[in-house]
């Protein structure tokens, strides 16, 4: 007699079956257990170990080699969802081949990313697809189809969009709260996520680790209330990392650690990443929670279920029937050959005055220079290098390494103290592979080479490389290449092969000293402590400790600091460091050749100059740091004036994970180009570019402004009121939304839009009129001729990526939901698609529109506020100046306080019925609301509630009739709810 399986791993039953049986059997315990990240095995029960999270935004980071595809933002800047979706097939079959290898690598991906980029400024800009939330969502969709998989029941990885919501400032990201309107909510950063998740291959969400009005996002009621409404699969919310403890250590929003997991589990977080692979702190605090009523089983069971639901869909029961079990492609020809394609569709073409392509005659030569021209650069979400293609790899390549002169441009240096040079020591540095080479589950942990000897000084002084990356922010190279570094036992040492790591330890800063002309003391940014000569070798002030700068400045200016140069350079030798040593040593720095001036004499010595500048994605702009300016650091600019003064046939190729204000450049110089980090391929695919091999049709994912001047706070999340993105910028910005220029060239005709039913069919021929064959990337927008709330300019509702040969025609087609035409009515709480006249527009980009029709919906218009029967909630106004959104409570609702002494809400069209008599205030607080109608203003005082939280309502006398504007101003503490009015309604 065969013996049954027991029912959780009986295939012929549904998921849902399986797990109602799996969880009846699993204890209490085990339960809360796998809420943790590191889910441990259930031997009893055969269950093996889990984990979520596995990084995989552009390749499979963190665990070892992989294919490494350009940027997030660069694929964003392809516009082409094929591609993208190719991508996350790639990615997802490469993550199934190392799990097979290594277990440490997880099949649940915490990706892509799919927060908006509304200012360019944002530290995190290189990790999402684009501003827009169309575009977005678009690829969104199809880099998590490839990562899913097309199979009904089983997922080749399961991913995880990231970071749930308004997410885009690392300046006190654990702390801010981004206001934001419920226009801005439903017609823009919720947008980004729905349309993913609608599609069916989202396994679930990360929430962020900022506040969305007063209130956490792992707390967020948005989960249950949005999120989880927008489709019926099953849906896992993993928490950030550490993100459940900043709830109470730094949010201070909850008082306990149990409160707060209660509430977060309650909220809708299935999975706590916190305190690392120790899953005993976060399961202690469940309990606790549970012992104090606070949770119960229930709870327990519903997070449960979602996490047991991912599990089987990914095949962990079903080893047999698993079609992606025996995946095996890993770096193979064709994810090589998608590498290259996808880098090559990354790069924009934003100025071109007839120089490119570059046709190099027999005997001609071409000078690759710049900061970045060999360079591949990495950023934190990067796998480990397999195969490297610097600019200058890729040109010399394509044109024969005869032909090329190259000049990096950095600034050589020699630093000299009391003690005599800065020396590097001779050393076998061996094959050491590159970090993060051998995996990590924690990469913030990998350590700093200490096998090298630290570096001396004495009478042979070592020519450095000096690059400045703005902010005053230098790094130091020595011949070999090798950076110097402070590992953990703060001695410096030239180990490392590129900066990198959670904490970059191979940036510094030069301080003057005071009183000693050309002399400074060098600070090693990562550690805060100040470099010093000791007598077992330079280190830095405190080993193995980070001090801030500010406690290094402190010591520095400490009674009895010697101020002569090099007094106390020996300081303490291998003991502690005294006040001499915590100030520094006083270097005097020797320029042996100034970077512009190698540009120019390699620029004068060829026919044509390609400048490669940009940023190292680990330095100025990152993941816990946000950037400063939209200005390219002053040495580059330097370089490339140089190399443009040498010979005025200079390309500016910008390899960048965010823009520049490049308008002097853009105003002087032939030709521009734009390609994020490219991965793997970006030298290769540059060259091919520049060479004419592949006709650029890159287009430029988000706004490119002209200055600082043009942006917003970062802290500004209401695009509708400061007019951000291209949707509501009224200015003319450097290079617009969806702009990039081909050597083709194509006209747009024979634009028709008709409605059928729920869907507006557009559809236009796009022909190629130009000599070579090209991609064109055709983007359909929408605008609302007559609006009666502010709209966008105009609004990206469809874009498709097409190859034409020369004199090759094609029809274009698009289906456009009505609902695109829509907006957030807040006057009546719902979506509301107005009656009138809409403008579809197509074109090359968001201000190249080549053809227009008009498309009439017909319909009644909303009317007014019904105040009488809906009341104002605080939070649903049409303008508003100087206030804030916040929590109403801790589970639910939204307040406005004010932010600015001169503030106002504007509410329009209210409509006040025949008489009007009384007005009620629900507010929390302490001061007064002031309500102004047609003229006239009612204050309502807010004496003293017991706390932000302890609405009271106030009533005042208030006469008015008809349609009126309504206007609030706040003053003092009050937390203003929602007002009710009281009339008669005829």
């Amino acid at each position: 007699m065969t013996e049954q399986p027991q029912p959780f791993r009986d295939p012929r039953l549904p998921f849902a079956e399986r797990i109602d049986d799996l969880l009846q059997r699993l204890t209490p315990d085990e339960r809360i257990a796998m809420l943790h990240q590191f889910a441990p095995a259930v031997d009893r029960l055969g269950l093996g170990a889990f984990r979520t999270g596995q990084e995989a935004l552009h390749g499979v980071a963190w665990m070892g080699p992989a294919t490494v595809f350009p940027q997030a933002v660069g694929l964003g800047a392809t516009w082409n969802d094929a591609l993208v979706r190719r991508v996350g097939e790639a990615v997802g079959n490469e993550t199934r081949a190392k799990r097979a290898k290594d277990d440490r690598v997880g099949l649940n991906v915490w990706a892509p990313t799919v927060n908006l980029l509304r200012n360019p400024l944002w530290g995190r800009g290189e990790e999402g697809y684009s501003e827009d939330a169309c575009l977005t969502s678009a690829l969104a969709v199809a880099y998590t189809r490839g990562l899913r998989g097309d199979h009904p029941l089983y997922w080749r990885t399961a991913p995880v969009l990231k970071h749930w919501l308004a997410h885009n400032n690392e300046t006190d990201r654990d702390t801010a709260s981004s206001s934001v309107r419920p226009r801005v909510l439903h017609e823009y950063d919720l947008k980004a996520f729905r349309d993913a998740v609608r599609a069916g291959a989202v396994a679930g969400v990360m929430p962020a680790y900022n506040l969305v009005n007063g209130r956490p996002n792992h707390v967020s009621p948005l989960l249950a209330q949005q999120l989880r409404g927008w489709t019926d699969r099953s849906l896992v919310v993993c928490s950030d990392a550490g993100a459940p403890s900043n709830l109470v250590d730094s949010e201070h929003y909850f008082d306990t650690h149990e409160e707060a997991t209660a509430a977060a589990l309650r909220a809708g977080v299935d999975s706590f990443t916190d305190h690392g692979q120790d899953s005993a702190v976060m399961v202690g605090r469940i309990r606790g929670a549970l012992e104090r009523g606070l949770l119960d089983e229930h709870d327990i069971d519903t997070a449960v279920r979602r996490l047991l639901e991912l599990r089987f869909s990914l095949g962990e029961f079903d080893p047999g029937l698993d079609p992606f079990a025996g995946a095996a492609d890993f770096d193979t020809a064709g994810h090589r050959a998608l590498a290259q394609e996808a880098a090559e569709q990354a790069v924009v073409l934003l100025k071109n005055d007839g120089l490119l392509p570059l046709e190099p005659a027999a005997g001609k030569t071409v000078a690759v220079v710049g900061l970045l021209a060999d360079a591949c650069k990495l950023d934190w979400y990067s796998g480990t290098l397999i195969h490297r293609s610097t600019p200058l790899d890729g040109i010399r390549e394509r044109f024969g390494a005869e032909h090329i002169v190259f000049a990096e441009g950095a600034d050589l240096v020699r630093l000299k103290c009391a003690e005599g040079w800065l020396q590097v020591p001779a050393a076998d540095t061996g094959d050491d592979p590159a970090r993060g080479a051998q995996g990590a589950l924690d990469p913030a942990l990998l350590a700093g080479r200490t096998d090298l000897p630290p570096l001396t000084c004495g009478d042979t002084p070592t020519d450095l490389a000096l690059v400045d990356w703005g902010n005053g922010v230098i790094t130091l190279r020595e011949p070999a290449g090798r950076y110097l570094s402070v590992a953990e036992d703060g001695f410096l040492r030239a180990s490392a092969d590129e900066p990198g790591g959670w904490i970059v330890r191979e940036t510094f800063r030069l301080e003057a000293v005071e009183g000693h002309a050309g002399g400074h003391r060098i600070l090693h940014i990562g550690t805060g402590g100040y470099v010093y000569v000791a007598a077992d070798g330079v280190k830095v002030a405190v080993p193995g400790q980070e001090i801030s700068a500010a406690s290094a400045a402190s010591a520095a200016s400490a009674p009895g600091a010697p101020g002569a140069p090099g007094e106390g350079a020996s300081g303490s030798g291998e003991g502690l460091p005294g006040p001499a040593d915590l100030r520094g040593t006083v270097f005097e720095t020797e320029v042996t050749e100034r970077g512009e001036d190698a540009v120019a004499r390699a620029a004068a010595s060829a026919d044509t100059v390609i400048v490669v500048v940009g940023n190292d994605a680990h330095i100025n702009g990152r993941e816990t740091e946000d950037r400063t300016t939209l200005d390219l650091p002053a040495q580059q600019e330097r370089l490339w004036r140089a190399a443009h003064a040498a010979n005025p046939r200079t390309v500016l190729a910008v390899t960048s994970a965010y823009p520049y204000a490049l308008t002097d450049a853009a105003a002087t110089l032939p030709a521009l180009l734009w390609t994020a980090h490219g991965g793997q391929a970006a030298g290769t695919a540059l060259a091919r570019v520049l060479a004419g091999d592949v006709s650029p049709a890159g287009r430029l994912p988000q706004t490119w402004y002209a200055s600082d001047a043009e942006l917003s706070g970062l802290l500004d999340y209401d695009i509708i009121g400061s007019r951000q993105t291209y949707l509501y910028y009224r200015g003319t910005p450097l290079y617009p939304f969806g702009h990039g220029l081909s050597y083709s060239e194509f006209t747009y005709s024979a634009l028709t839009a008709e409605r059928t039913g729920d869907l507006v069919r557009v559809s236009l021929t796009v022909t190629n009129i130009g000599a070579v064959a090209a991609d064109e990337v055709a983007q359909l927008y929408v605008r609302a001729v007559a609006p009666s709330v502010p709209r966008p300019l105009r609004q990206l509702a469809g874009h498709r990526r097409l190859h034409l040969a020369p004199g090759a025609a094609e029809r274009v087609e698009f289906g456009v939901p009505v609902t695109e035409l829509g907006h957030w009515d807040v006057a009546h709480g719902r979506w509301t698609v107005e009656p009138g006249a809409y403008e579809i527009q197509a074109g090359a980009s968001s201000v190249d529109i080549r053809a227009v029709t008009v498309l009439t919906v017909e319909g009644e218009p909303a009317g007014p506020r019904q105040i009488l029967t809906r009341g104002l909630e605080a939070a649903d106004y049409d303008e508003q100046l100087g206030t804030g959104i916040v929590d109403r409570t801790k589970t639910d609702g939204d307040a406005v306080t004010a932010s600015a002494v001169r503030n106002e809400l504007l509410y329009r069209n209210c409509d006040f019925g025949a008489a009007v008599r009384e007005v009620a205030v629900s507010a929390s607080g302490e001061g007064a609301v002031h309500i102004t109608v047609g003229g006239s203003t009612v204050t309502v005082p807010v004496a003293p509630t017991g706390g932000p939280y302890d609405y009271r309502t106030r009533r005042a006398a208030l006469a008015a009739s008809a349609v009126h504007d309504l206007r609030v101003t706040l003053e003092g503490t009050v937390r203003l709810a929602r007002m009710t009015f009281t009339g008669d309604a005829e």
